[in-house]
């Protein structure tokens, strides 16, 4: 067996035992971690599996060329624009939007434009603006993301060069080519 195995499933094993004698000796805060880890369990069991489908959807129905047309080389900045409507369309957080940004490069998306989306999705997604928008007020939103959006389409441009001029690629496991 390899290290790595031995040593999460032996985790896994003192997490379990862990549990069980939080809930036996009436433990507070082994039972409060335990139920904490079920309804986070429960909520990423409501989303994954449904976004996952959505992804392969998406690996299967958009072709190559319409990535490339639209958030490729030569998009300029359309593409930043509907990488940010796709941000803010994605549900799901970052274990979401990983995926899909991992198949946005491998369908040819430039590499400025998956980094504008993958920081559009943390910041710009429309259920969390509105959320905020009820909290905070409309006037803090627009201010926020006012400046936040440029900020991060410029930190992606330049990390985007950076990676490409130093010659960084996205590798892919040989699985998957």
């Amino acid at each position: 067996m390899k290290r790595n195995v031995i040593i999460k499933s032996t985790g896994i094993v003192f997490y379990l035992v862990f549990l069980s004698i939080s809930f036996k000796f009436d433990f507070a805060p082994g039972k409060e971690i335990g139920t904490t880890f079920f309804y986070f369990l429960i909520d990423m069991l409501k989303i994954l599996p449904f976004s996952f489908i959505l992804i392969g959807l998406f690996e299967v129905w958009i072709k190559r060329s319409t990535v490339e047309k639209h958030l490729g080389d030569k998009s300029g900045v359309k593409g930043y624009f509907w990488a940010i409507l796709l941000a803010g369309t994605t549900i799901g957080g970052l274990f979401v939007s990983l995926p899909i940004a991992y198949s946005l490069c491998r369908k040819g998306a430039k590499l400025s434009i998956v980094f504008t989306y993958l920081g559009a999705s943390a910041i710009a997604r429309i259920p969390m603006t509105v959320f905020e928008a009820s909290f905070v007020g409309l006037k803090f939103t627009i201010i926020r993301l006012s400046i936040s959006l440029p900020l991060v389409i410029l930190t992606s441009i330049a990390l985007g060069n950076y990676l490409t001029k130093n010659s960084y690629s996205i590798q892919m496991p040989d699985k998957l080519k």
